[in-house]
């Protein structure tokens, strides 16, 4: 990030973890959301954040596994996230994905 001029790379860095912080809260208080509109709309979803977490964590040699980057994203473990609140993808919706490369 460029644009802040004047803001030293501490407080950046602050910034940018509240952001983060935020917006995973933010889509923890919406599990209507499904990760296939998400993906179909804006090209990543609450799985692409878990493995960036990730990947910055394996990045600095840290031990973090998937299962603890994805409840850390989701607030609980993946497979009760999913249990709980994922549906079926429809045929509208697979097809959005697809048509958009099916990258994740």
């Amino acid at each position: 990030m460029t644009d802040l001029s004047g803001v030293d790379e501490k407080t950046r860095t602050e910034l940018e973890a509240e952001v983060f912080r935020r917006l995973v809260q933010h889509l923890r208080d919406r599990p209507e959301v499904q990760n296939i509109d998400l993906m179909n709309l804006a090209g990543f979803c609450r799985n692409c954040l878990s493995n960036w977490l990730k990947d910055a964590a394996d990045a600095r040699g840290l031990g973090v596994s998937k299962d603890q980057s994805r409840e850390a994203v989701y607030g609980m473990p993946y497979e009760d996230w999913k249990a709980r609140h994922q549906s079926e993808a429809t045929p509208e919706q697979k097809a959005a994905f697809a048509k958009g490369g099916g990258r994740h």
